[in-house]
């Protein structure tokens, strides 16, 4: 399915089901296969109690879609499921912001994930390793035994190394090619199959078997280069924003403090698409900040610098890399109706295109936090999004919470009682008015 756009002007002040109706025609969908598979959160009790134990009902969160995303030269509209305010706004306004430089290219790496086989009261490790070493060909042959589908689609066990850790124990890392999968299953089956052989030819007692979700043979790397004219705001130009980003960029590589929150907007993005399509976005956290520590000390996942453009004037130019290890089959995503909806709209093809269009929302997060740090600040655009949610939590109902939040932004008084004060005037002003 080709997206025939993914910028879609105003579709914010739309009402929902006009936003369903532009979405379709941009994706090729219908308005009907929508509104069917987001009925209810997306997810009956009865299909729910299948997932997890205990279950005694769903807990639903906002299903939205960033605009402007263009990745390697095509659009896409992303779904992205998330619970905080501007999110999805600020992802959105970035990734224009990088269309009007090209767009992101991506460079993802072949799905390849790693499973660990742990011997420990190994006596001789060296010896131990260059034993196992020398049947790998073996030990490679029967984990491809234990995955027979998976290796006729064209994946499997493809290499296999061994690392001797401190004290007595060894562990040895099969390298598993998933295909289209996330692979945690069949990465598990294959550790636990080749376990016992591997405990044998080491000599040693056989601890775990699982896979590792550093699957760091798994990345993706993104660059974007956002033009200086685009950048700019009402009263700073865009050489004084860019000066801003790249010294933001800069203390977050200096400093682990800063990197935590740093890499966290970029995780906004990220998870926000991993959770609309049924993906394990715990796995990918994993995966992500043991990526950052990869060197011994925590570090940001994505750099912004200034840099000149080919036509001699300036631009920012970002890049981000982490280990990504999402699926386009299996899983959830064989029964969760919305799951199933939100991959359909993306019209990704592999597990690897969806991993790209995952990490280009996670440096869009990026940018625009960046950009709001090294000019206004982060509330200010944060919180008048916020402002609908406390007009709810105040009372209003679904058509006062606009005309509340827009009170208690202009009275810069985005609370409760803030809420609370403009909802009386605004009541106040409907009994007038009848």
């Amino acid at each position: 399915m080709t997206i025939r756009s993914s910028h879609l002007r105003g579709l914010y002040r739309k009402k929902v089901e006009e936003r369903r109706a532009l979405v379709a025609d941009a994706t090729g969908m219908s308005i009907e296969e929508i509104r069917a598979a987001l009925k209810g959160g997306g997810l009956t009790t009865e299909i729910a109690d299948k997932f997890v134990e205990n279950v005694l009902g769903t807990y639903a969160l906002p299903f939205g879609v960033a605009l402007n995303v263009r990745v390697n030269g095509k659009n896409y509209v992303v779904p992205m499921v998330v619970e905080e305010p501007s999110v999805i706004a600020a992802a959105s306004n970035a990734a224009k912001m990088v269309r009007s430089g090209g767009g992101f290219t991506a460079d993802i790496d072949p799905p390849v994930m790693t499973c660990q086989v742990q011997l420990f009261d190994v006596k001789d490790g060296e010896a131990a390793a260059a034993r196992i070493l020398a049947e790998k060909n073996a030990l490679l042959e029967l984990a491809n035994r234990a995955v027979p589908r998976l290796v006729e689609r064209g994946g499997g066990a493809i290499d296999l190394d061994v690392r001797c850790l401190e004290g007595d124990i060894l562990v040895t890392h099969l390298y598993v090619d998933c295909r289209d999968a996330m692979g945690a299953n069949l990465v598990n089956k294959i550790a636990e199959t080749v376990g016992d052989r591997i405990a044998l030819l080491g000599r040693g007692k056989r601890g775990l078997r699982i896979l590792s979700n550093l699957c760091d043979r798994r990345c993706v790397r993104i660059r974007a280069q956002v033009p200086e004219r685009v950048l700019a705001t009402e009263t700073l130009v865009g050489s004084l924003v860019i000066e801003g980003i790249e010294n933001a960029s800069k203390f977050a590589e200096v400093d682990p403090y800063r990197a935590a929150t740093h890499n966290k907007g970029i995780m906004n993005g990220i998870d926000a698409v991993c959770v609309a399509t049924g993906n394990d976005w715990r796995a990918v956290e994993a995966g992500a900040h043991a990526f950052a520590a990869r060197t011994g000390r925590y570090k940001p996942l994505a750099t912004w610098r200034a840099a000149t453009g080919a036509d001699g004037s300036q631009i920012l130019e970002g890049s981000l890399e982490l280990p990504l290890a999402l699926g386009s089959v299996g899983g959830t995503l064989r029964v969760h109706p919305a799951a199933q909806l939100a991959l359909r709209l993306l019209g990704t093809t592999s597990a690897g295109e969806l991993a790209a269009v995952a990490a280009a929302v996670g440096l869009a997060s990026n940018l625009a936090a960046v950009r709001a740090l090294a000019t206004h600040g982060i509330q200010r655009g944060h919180m008048a999004l916020h402002a609908r949610t406390v007009a709810i939590a105040a009372g209003a109902s679904a058509d006062e919470a606009d005309q509340v939040a827009m009170l208690i932004v202009e009275a810069r008084d985005i609370t409760v009682d803030g809420a609370v004060r403009a909802l009386c005037a605004v009541r106040d002003n409907d009994g007038n008015a009848r």
